[in-house]
């Protein structure tokens, strides 16, 4: 295959010029990075011709899969009409306007207004300061705490961060910023104790109402949240969670964001989270599915309470990026959309692939080194234990899940840890026989990372 970019010191380059999101750059520029050439379907390549099944679609978001022709001849397409146009001063394009009608038209009859951002960062960045001029237009500018949740995932923006309850996030850079407050996670494996998951998912979503009342009703106001926790290791809340955070929201007055950036576009076997869960938000960030990650494109759904509001009242919503609206990202993202629709991939995720993959996935319940099994739609999460019947965990979770990861990767499957609960989101696009594949090879990696466990201790 022809070479785009003929270097053999690609990795050298890179350690001299190039800092990486989430790395420490001594090690890696010591470990030299691997570079991707490229990628067709389910899997990727190196430029040492190995091949790898990408189980995690690249950060989420590759639902298409890779090499799909029809995203590239519509880029080129809108590339050479209008290769940029902002959205600013009362302009616009056709990709732009068209794509808001389309997502618009899967995420429900609250949801008839999209504002466009280029990331699923900004897109947290701008519901955040939306819900505050929101409040503040309705004659309410006190609400303007957020409430979130510990290790919660929105971004690394200074305010996607803060939202976020990662604490090695928060140890950089004096986070979280003021005016955003953490409540408990609903990780039943891990901090369930001794309750039954309907009791602990009851008992965590409680704490939303408990901070209200801490903090007061007229000071809060909103609530966000994953559906499925993606980067904190996919973590699926038990069945009474979301009902009752969705009944508290609507009781206490204040705004439900779900955050769809990861769960968007039908990685759950529904176009998005919250319908999954059947709540029912006021803003939803989207991105990564947008487009299959083709092109960076991100954008806020917001409900026509906010739109009214914002439209009829606010004037001039003084926010906004140079490439809102992108027409070229937006060209990407409506031929994905149309993919998705014509291959009917939502509906495949659900009742097909969906399934098999929760099968698959499930029997590594079985594995000496796993605590729990878990999936929706095409996410999983596996749990390492060090002692099943008691859900101890290892001392060092970040090594045991690495150990598992690199053994994986080393037999041609692309996993991600979390410490030591090991993720999974494949296209959706994979087969039956791909998803074999994805369950032989973590089963491989298990068996060595558990042989190499019991060796050295």
């Amino acid at each position: 295959m022809h070479d785009t970019y003929p270097a053999s010191n690609l990795a050298a380059i890179d350690a001299a010029h190039h800092l990486h999101p989430f790395a420490d750059m001594k090690k890696l520029n010591a470990d030299g990075a691997r570079i991707i050439q490229r990628g067709e379907g389910v899997h990727i390549f190196d430029d040492r011709g190995r091949k790898y099944l990408d189980g995690f679609a690249g950060l989420w978001c590759v639902n298409i899969g890779y090499g799909r022709r029809e995203i590239a001849e519509a880029v080129a397409r809108q590339m050479n009409e209008l290769p940029y146009y902002n959205t600013f001063f009362g302009t616009t394009s056709a990709p732009t306007t068209l794509l808001a009608q389309k997502v618009t038209s899967h995420a429900g009859a609250r949801f008839n207004h999209i504002f466009f951002t280029g990331s699923g960062s900004e897109a947290n960045d701008t519901w955040f300061r939306m819900a505050r001029v929101y409040w503040s237009a309705v004659g309410k500018p006190s609400k303007k705490i957020v409430i979130a949740r510990k290790n919660g995932y929105h971004g690394s923006t200074v305010a996607g961060a803060s939202l976020g309850g990662m604490k090695y996030m928060h140890e950089q850079g004096d986070l979280p910023i003021p005016g955003i407050v953490h409540i408990g996670q609903p990780y039943w494996y891990g901090e369930g104790g001794y309750l039954s998951p309907d009791e602990f998912g009851l008992k965590v979503a409680r704490e939303l109402e408990a901070k209200i009342d801490e903090l007061g009703e007229e000071n809060v106001a909103a609530f966000v949240a994953e559906p499925v926790q993606g980067a904190a290791g996919v973590i699926i809340p038990p069945e009474t969670y979301w009902p009752e955070i969705d009944r508290i929201c609507k009781a206490r007055n204040m705004l439900l964001v779900t955050d769809e950036v990861i769960c968007g576009f039908g990685r759950l076997g529904a176009w998005f989270g919250h319908q999954h869960f059947g709540v029912e938000p006021d803003l939803a960030p989207i991105a990564k599915g947008l487009s299959s990650g083709y092109l960076p494109i991100g954008g806020v759904l917001v409900s026509d309470r906010i739109a009214d509001v914002l439209i009829n009242e606010v004037g001039e919503f003084n926010h906004g990026f140079t490439y809102s609206g992108h027409p070229v990202c937006a060209a990407a993202a409506l031929e994905n959309l149309r993919i998705i629709e014509e291959e009917r991939l939502v509906e495949r995720v659900r009742d097909d692939i969906g399934p098999y993959f929760g099968k698959a996935w499930a029997a590594l319940a079985d594995h000496d080194l796993v605590g729990e099994a878990v999936s929706i739609g095409l996410m999983g999460g596996l749990q390492l234990a060090a002692d099943k019947s008691t859900r101890a965990r290892y001392e060092k979770p970040d090594q045991v899940g690495a150990l598992v990861r690199n053994h994986a990767l080393a037999n041609g499957l692309v996993l991600r840890a979390t410490g030591d609960r090991m993720l999974a989101s494949p296209p959706l696009v994979i087969n039956h026989a791909e998803v074999d594949e994805m369950g032989r090879v973590t089963k491989l990696a298990l068996d060595a990372a558990w042989k190499e466990l019991r060796r050295f201790g």
